[in-house]
């Protein structure tokens, strides 16, 4: 039977995996399993593969659950979910009964937490919600017809994308004792509520990174780790560098700690390569394991079939010699080893897929992860360490994949005229004839820290289903390819990555089943950024589209989640004299929008608070006084930044068909 094309409505028939977690003892795997009905509900929910390899769903109900986990000593599980009480709670779900909520928290939202090593004790941070904002305020002001309450804060911590805004409530602390289900708080001095823990093989101390900082955005990068007691009291470890550090993990044998993270003062948005560190809890012998190698623990491959997350995985062996872990390399992710004496770096795996290693077995001899590749839905899967064999677990997206014809990809370096190599990737259309020119589109991917790669990408599948051609690229700035290419940015957008996005535009042009005529540009997040920097300096495109983009640095600096700081990432400020500003105009898109000609559609979300709403307003402005034909999409504030990868649905699906009508539109 012949295959269909791909569909912007197949993004309904997804089944996303995440999170894999192997039990210690048996082998089993615990993992979320996401999946959307034809009413556009998205809902998380626990599975195991058992032994035998059949798949057994845990968790049940319209709330979903996630941060499943293995409790020490058992089969039983524990998870985070909504259910019941208003907000965030733990819950226990025995191997053979019923799952029981375990803490009643106030209203609010739970972090990360995690078992201690003798299953007594749940350390956990939870936020509470203000009290101005909780259902039951919210429900008696409707009552009594008041207004919603305004909010106040006095720190530059009051929001987050994809979090909204909490004003002055902080993440916290606790500690559960699991017998009796009493809490008490250990800590609530991180000044952003951002703990970062591990429990001491023995179950007594926490090791806690966190910032040391009272206005960490105001000072320079200052995580510092903390010995913690069950009491609350705390140690700083001293004599560590300024700078961040994240991923904490205490070895087996309690002799290390590992973390990752760097220690420059002047890196906040993470251009440098992030680096494993060791040091003695006492503080002594404190060393980089990797100073100067290119490989970067913390790479995010981009897709829109799983999240962007990032954050360098760490694992001890057993035997706490060596760590295993994950390295982005080349578009593609892998998982790699560390030997803790000498620093040597090894990968075990290679290929062109992605690997995102997520935990390791009991014994240390198996890793479990998320695989996917250019032409693979995410799945879970096991990789032998011993013979970096891979071995995928599940299949949730077979069917789909049956019956539909994907587009291949094909991939290159290309040569820059001041030296430089750039790796790009290109899609040919469905139906592809050598004979035939096509209109092509060319993708920049976000970050820019990040990198585009061997993932599964619905987005492209559908435009090369559409007939288009779709190439992409990782221009310096990406991730991936040693820290020069990366931090070669640094402070300066539009320059470098400009001269290798404007040879990857040569090299389309040169291809001969590409029609130069119908060449279009897009992408979200720096590629909105870069989008804009294009139209306004380059005259080769037919049209653009630009999704959640940067225009004016200017305005941005005090208008995003993450404000610039002063002299850090990009020198100057915006508040000060027009010389001080100067170079954050100048690497601002809209300072060139009297130059730009071309058809734009410009995407964005209310409820983005990493690059406001109003980045796109400029630019939207700009285009119509100009007389440019242009269409403003604006999705509702309870869409983020990351709405075209973890957004509702219906709106994505929406924002998908906006972009194939555009390209409809203008390149045919």
């Amino acid at each position: 039977m012949a295959k269909r094309s791909v569909t912007v409505d197949d993004l309904l028939r997804f089944k996303l995996v995440g999170d894999p977690k192997i039990h210690p003892h048996d082998g089993r795997i615990l993992f979320g399993l996401k999946t959307t009905d034809d009413k556009f509900k998205s809902v998380s929910h626990l599975h195991v593969i058992e032994s035998d390899g059949k798949i057994r769903q845990l968790t049940q109900g319209e709330k979903g659950s996630g941060a499943g986990r293995w409790i020490p000593g058992g089969g039983s599980i524990s998870f985070v979910s909504g259910r019941g009480t208003a907000g965030d709670q733990l819950f226990i779900l025995p191997e053979n009964g019923e799952a029981s909520q375990i803490t009643k928290l106030d209203e609010g939202s739970m972090g990360a937490y995690k078992w201690s090593p003798d299953g007594k004790y749940v350390a956990f941070t939870h936020r509470k919600t203000h009290a101005d904002f909780t259902k039951a305020a919210a429900d008696a002001r409707k009552e009594n017809g008041k207004s919603d309450p305004p909010w106040a804060f006095e720190t530059t911590w009051y929001r987050l994308d994809g979090d909204g805004y909490f004003g002055e409530q902080r993440y916290m602390l606790y500690l559960l004792e699991a017998a009796t289900g009493e809490v008490k708080l250990l800590s609530d001095k991180s000044a952003h509520g951002d703990y970062d823990f591990d429990w001491s093989p023995n179950s007594d101390r926490l090791a806690v990174c966190r910032s040391a900082e009272k206005e960490p955005f105001v000072a320079d990068p200052n995580d510092q780790i903390f010995i913690l007691d069950l009491k609350g009291n705390e140690t700083m470890l001293p004599g560590l560098p300024k700078g961040n550090k994240h991923s904490i993990h205490w070895s087996p044998d309690g002799e290390w700690l590992a973390f990752a993270g760097n220690d420059s003062v002047d890196d906040p948005w993470g251009a440098l390569n992030t680096r494993l560190y060791k040091v003695r809890p006492n503080g002594a012998d404190y060393k980089s394991l990797n100073p100067t190698t290119e490989y970067d623990l913390d790479v995010a491959t981009l897709s829109d079939t799983k999240d962007a997350a990032g954050g360098a995985m760490i694992f001890w062996t057993p035997d706490s010699k060596k760590i295993v872990t994950q390295l982005g390399w080349h578009g593609t992710t892998q998982v790699g080893m560390v030997d803790m004496e000498t620093g040597e770096f090894k990968g075990l795996t290679s290929g062109n897929y992605a690997l995102f290693v997520n935990d390791l077995s009991g014994d240390g001899n198996t890793a479990a992860a998320v695989y996917g590749d250019p032409l693979t839905i995410p799945e879970i899967a096991i990789v032998d360490l011993a013979t970096s064999t891979i071995k995928k677990l599940t299949s949730f997206n077979q069917a789909w994949t049956d019956e539909v014809e994907l587009a291949k990809t094909e991939e290159g370096y290309l040569d820059t005229p001041d030296g430089t190599k750039v790796h790009a990737w290109v899609m040919k259309p469905i139906g592809f004839d050598a004979a035939k020119k096509y209109p092509t589109v060319l993708e920049v991917h976000g970050g820019p820290h990040t990198q585009y790669g061997t993932v599964f990408f619905h987005e492209f599948q559908v435009l090369a289903a559409q007939g288009y051609v779709v190439v992409y690229s990782n221009p310096r700035g990406s991730k991936g390819y040693g820290e020069n290419h990366c931090n070669a940015i640094k402070g300066d957008w539009g320059n470098k990555d400009w001269i290798d996005i404007q040879t990857v535009m040569t090299w389309i042009k040169s291809l001969p089943y590409v029609d130069t005529a119908r060449f279009g540009i897009m992408g979200g997040s720096y590629g909105g950024y870069m989008t804009n920097w294009a139209i306004g300096h380059s005259k080769d495109f037919k049209a653009a589209i630009t999704d959640r983009c940067v225009s004016n640095f200017v305005s941005m600096a005090g208008s995003s989640d993450f404000p610039m700081n002063k002299d850090g990432y990009f020198k100057g400020t915006a508040y000060s004299n027009l010389e001080n500003i100067r170079g954050l105009w100048n690497q601002s898109p809209i300072a060139y929008f009297d130059q730009v000609t071309t058809p734009t559609l410009i995407i964005h979300s209310e409820g983005d608070l990493r690059c406001n709403i109003e980045q796109s307003e400029q630019v939207f402005m700009a285009l119509k006084m100009q007389g440019i034909e242009s269409r403003f999409v604006r999705y509702p504030k309870i869409t983020s930044h990351g709405m075209s990868r973890s957004g509702p649905a219906d709106l994505r699906i929406h924002r998908l068909n906006e972009i194939v009508n555009w390209w409809k539109r203008h390149l045919g």
